[in-house]
């Protein structure tokens, strides 16, 4: 097990410095972004994969909250993709910037993971996010919680110790995909609960937006889009350039 522990400890650290850049052709790219609907669309592996982009939300709060010098409470998650991160703020501002950056973080996530991948810091992204899941353990509240951030430090640590540098790159491409894939979903069923389900007004974050400021709802998931869409633009530009060497040839 020390032995483990410290070949981990060596890829994380090792992690820190630019890869060769991957060979990313088109075709590898069209197959992604199929893999990546393929685990963000159905239910059945959206059960699972929407796990890592619910952590990634709540995460999202705890990191704004943070930052803005709020008192983290802690972070409960559950198997049903709902999770709540609760903060401590004497303002007003802290507590609404912290619960803006939920839904869109996914998105950013997604595109930096991208940008990491195509520029040689995809084993730097894994180890980021190794080492970010690891710390979350200090705030999670629930069983579950740990369960769940369990399975995702574990299989993050798998990545680090077992996928070669020369192909991490590739996969960082692909969880990133998957991440931007899910974070609009997970608009989309927002935006389903405001205009069909609201009984579950409640729980969401445009909802509390608009009890905090009297913005209405509709323009903070407006924002939310704004991000996710920008997010988007900015992983569509090296994959943008793979598809116009294909179109060049």
């Amino acid at each position: 097990m020390t032995d483990v522990a410290g070949s981990l400890w060596e890829r994380i650290v090792s992690g820190f410095s630019q890869s060769p850049l991957p060979q990313v052709t088109a075709t590898e790219l069209l197959i992604v972004v199929v893999l990546a609907t393929v685990l963000s669309l159905p239910r059945a592996s959206w059960r699972y994969f929407g796990l890592l982009a619910t952590v990634t939300h709540e995460l999202g709060h705890a990191f704004a909250a943070l930052i803005t010098g709020q008192r983290l409470g802690g972070i409960r998650l559950s198997l049903d993709h709902s999770g709540t991160t609760t903060t401590y703020s004497r303002g007003r501002f802290p507590a609404v910037w912290s619960t803006f950056w939920g839904y869109p973080v996914p998105g950013v996530v997604g595109a930096a993971m991208v940008w990491s991948g195509f520029n040689g810091w995809g084993p730097a992204a894994l180890s980021v996010g190794t080492l970010i899941l690891a710390g979350s353990f200090l705030f999670i509240r629930n069983a579950m919680g740990l369960l769940i951030t369990s399975a995702a430090v574990v299989g993050s640590a798998l990545l680090v110790l077992f996928v070669p540098p020369q192909f991490t790159g590739h996969v960082v491409i692909a969880l990133g995909l998957a991440l931007l894939v899910a974070a609009v979903r997970d608009l989309a069923k927002l935006s389903n609960v405001h205009l069909r389900r609201r009984d579950r007004l409640p729980t969401s974050d445009a909802h509390l937006l608009y009890r905090a400021t009297s913005v209405p709802a509709a323009v903070w998931i407006l924002l939310f889009a704004a991000v996710v869409a920008g997010s988007w633009w900015v992983a569509w530009q090296p994959m943008a350039r793979v598809f116009a060497t294909l179109l060049s040839q």
